[in-house]
Parts: C-alpha cells; structure tokens; sequence
C-alpha cells in the first residue's frame, strides 16, 4: 500500500507518494526538469523497498497534482525547487534520507548536500551535470556548429539538439520522440512503457503547460549554485549512462571529481533516462544506501 498525501512547502502544495514501511530509513526520489513523480519507476521503487527502505517520489512545483505557479507573478529558481524537497521530508515527519536525484534533480540532490547537509543520508546524482555550471556556451557553439570547447564540458548530441530544433508540436508523440532519444541507441527502448508513462503524466497534470517554467527557472540567478561542491560531506555516488545525449559522460566525471570521495558508476549503454527493459533495477542497485 502506498501514502499518497499533499504536504505544504509555503503556500504551495506539493503531491506525494510513499511506498515501503514508513519505520525504515527513507529514500527522497527528486526527478528531473518537468517530470512528475510518476516518471521515477515503479520498478526502481519495488527494488529499493526490496533493499529495506522506504521511497517518496513527489510531483515538483507546476507538475502533475502539485501546485501551478504563475511564473511571471512569482518566479522561482533552483534553490525553491530544492526547498520544495525539504518540504516533503517535513510533510513525512523525517529528519533526512538517502537523496537520489535525476537530471534537474541531481542539481536540486546536489543543493540539499550543500545547504542543508544534515538532511541527507547519503547522495546519489543520476543523469545530472554539477549544479554551478553553466552550459549557455556549450548550447550556443553547439547550435552554432563550433568545434566543442576542450576546457568545458562536452555538449549535447547532435540528435538530441536536432530533436529540440525541430520544434515539435506538444504531445505524446512528441514526448515519445524524445524519450527514444534520450534512450540512446545501445539498450532497447521500452515504448509501450514510455508511452503508458507519458499518457498517465499527461492525465494527472492539472496544467501541461506549466511544466514549461522549470526551463525558466533554472536561467535565473541562484547564488546557491555557486557554493563548492567540494563542502559536501554525505557520502555521495554518481551514476552516469555512457550513451547520455544530454549530459555526455564528462559531465558524471566531473560530479565524481568536485565531490570527495565520490564513487563514478558508469552504467554502459545508459542514455537520459530509465526506459530500457531491467535497467530500473540496476540503476536502484547503485542508488547509494
């Protein structure tokens, strides 16, 4: 049986989800830019309860059933983002967890092990790039067709940039197209699974539109992002795809090098994302414990 509830972060509502025996050691799941806490697997949280633990996934700020914020009133950044986080262990009584955060959310993973290090557990950053880092020059000489900039950190795929490029209209299909990519082209790519995730998604968002605001705030200034990776004491994993067209490998690498005592797992084949068939489940088996 699963805890469903609503906790508040300020006068927001944030929609949560708990799986496992809320007497056990907590997992906190924080998923990427515009995903809901349905994209985190439920086959990554049955392995994790399995370990002996119990999982909270949540929807983020303006995704799914959690608050719809109107941006240009009340912009927000990455660090209320990652207050909505400790918000939800607040909402579940917990004092920390063991963090694990995908793409955006290893950002917002990497904030909680800065700032509030007496909440977190053990980190775990997934699919994610260090938080202080900005890619605008990457993107642009990217776009632009310049050669990659060897004292920065590599830019996206071609494919995936040709896919943003393209400017699809809004939809499944197109968010169908999108995860095939993010997928990469080594492991098999579960579409149906990937579909019937999208769909659900798009089913519980009380604003589809909305979700487009995480692309917003993490433009804006955040001094918070700027603090050394190099003060965080949790013990701390990254896991990284080897085939990831949005944070190529020396993204992971760099996490692994800024954090001390950071352990690099390489998962090969992995691209952005968890949608190949078994791979849930070798990716909660490196979730850091």
């Amino acid at each position: 049986m699963s805890d469903v509830r609503l906790v508040a972060s300020g006068p927001l509502r944030i929609w949560t989800e708990r799986a496992g025996d809320p007497g056990l050691p907590a997992v906190l799941m924080i998923m990427g830019s515009a995903a809901q806490g349905v994209s985190c697997p439920d086959a990554l949280v049955g392995r994790l309860v399995e370990r002996g633990v119990q999982v909270i996934r949540f929807d983020h700020r303006d995704t799914g059933r959690s608050s719809v914020v109107d941006f240009d009133a009340h912009p927000y950044t990455i660090g209320d983002m990652a207050r909505d986080c400790l918000a939800v262990l607040d909402g579940h009584g917990l004092e920390s967890a063991h963090v694990a955060g995908t793409s955006l959310g290893g950002m917002l993973a990497q904030w909680l092990a800065v700032h509030a290090p007496d909440r977190v557990r053990s980190l775990t950053v997934m699919s994610s790039s260090p938080m202080g880092h900005d890619p605008r020059p990457v993107w642009e000489r990217a776009r632009a067709g310049e050669p990659a900039d060897p004292d920065d950190l590599p830019p996206p795929s071609p494919e995936f940039l040709a896919h943003l490029a393209a400017g699809l209209p809004p939809g499944v299909e197109s968010d169908v197209a999108l995860f095939r990519i993010f997928n990469g082209p080594v492991r098999p790519f579960d579409e149906p699974a990937a579909r019937a995730m999208l769909e659900l998604a798009l089913s519980r968002a009380a604003d589809p539109a909305a979700a487009a605001n995480h692309h917003r705030a993490v433009w804006l200034e955040d001094p918070g992002l700027l603090a050394p990776l190099s003060s965080i004491t949790a013990p701390a994993s990254i896991v990284h795809g080897d085939q990831d067209p949005v944070y190529p490998l020396g993204h992971g690498e760099a996490l692994a090098a800024a954090i001390p005592g950071a352990e690099l797992h390489v998962v090969p084949g992995m691209g952005h994302v968890m949608t190949s068939p078994g791979l849930p489940e070798e990716v909660a088996d490196l979730i850091r414990l």
